[in-house]
């Protein structure tokens, strides 16, 4: 991975975990010093996050870290989930053309080929996956061939955590990421089966239920949580 990825991982990772706050300005040149690079991956990386919506354009100079809710991340996601839905509802309906079926089946068969190789994701790894993640969305979503989709798709991507683009991975918790990029594999595996049987209905379910594979990993640790506090009480 390029020292330009590294450094848009680790500022979106700060950013939403907090330890860049919400509503304070972040400028290059401290940035930089911070994280020990120069200033032209940061410069590149704040325009990356703008796009994200992790970042607000400052009106004098420099940026302001966007302040982040569980709640506008949720609903961003259900409406990305809505419109890649309609995509995916769109194309099983009108079925998918020979190169269709080969770029998602390709897909599929290099992210399949990763978890086979490993059992946890580095850099490289994590590269690649969002790589073919890229395409497989990508494909679809062209195959839709709905400008009005496609506009407002790119709108809500400018939420945080909405797009694509904005893959997140705790090292910290490498193995429940791990699990839980390769459940959103599964589900890419899924959604491909259900266009190729022209189930639109089903197919625009799973890509609903798909949209939030980025917060299932908060899901999982809220429910444990949950059990454990519900067995220490069992055990008083």
């Amino acid at each position: 991975m390029s020292s330009g990825q590294q450094v848009l991982l680790k500022l979106r990772k700060m950013i939403i975990t907090g330890e860049l706050e919400g509503g304070h300005r972040i400028a290059e040149i401290p940035t930089a010093e911070r994280l020990g690079v120069s200033r032209q991956p940061i410069r590149i990386a704040f325009r990356l996050l703008e796009q994200e919506g992790l970042l607000i354009k400052s009106p004098t100079r420099g940026y302001i870290v966007r302040e982040i809710s569980e709640k506008l991340v949720t609903d961003a996601l259900q409406v990305r989930g809505v419109l890649e839905g309609l995509a995916a509802k769109t194309v099983a309906e009108q079925g998918l053309t020979e190169q269709q079926k080969d770029s998602l089946l390709h897909c599929i068969k290099e992210i399949d080929q990763l978890f086979a190789d490993k059992t946890e994701f580095g850099d490289l790894e994590l590269e690649r996956y969002h790589h073919y993640n890229l395409i497989f969305h990508e494909t679809i979503l062209q195959g839709a061939n709905n400008l009005a989709l496609r506009q407002a798709l790119s709108k809500n991507n400018q939420l945080p955590l909405a797009s694509n683009q904005a893959i997140v991975y705790d090292q910290q918790r490498a193995l429940s990421e791990y699990h839980r990029l390769h459940y959103a594999h599964l589900q890419h595996c899924s959604i491909y089966d259900a266009l190729m049987n022209r189930q639109a209905g089903r197919a625009e379910d799973l890509m609903r239920e798909h949209s939030c594979v980025n917060i299932l990993g908060e899901t999982v640790r809220a429910i444990l949580e949950d059990h454990h506090e519900c067995m220490t009480l069992v055990k008083a």
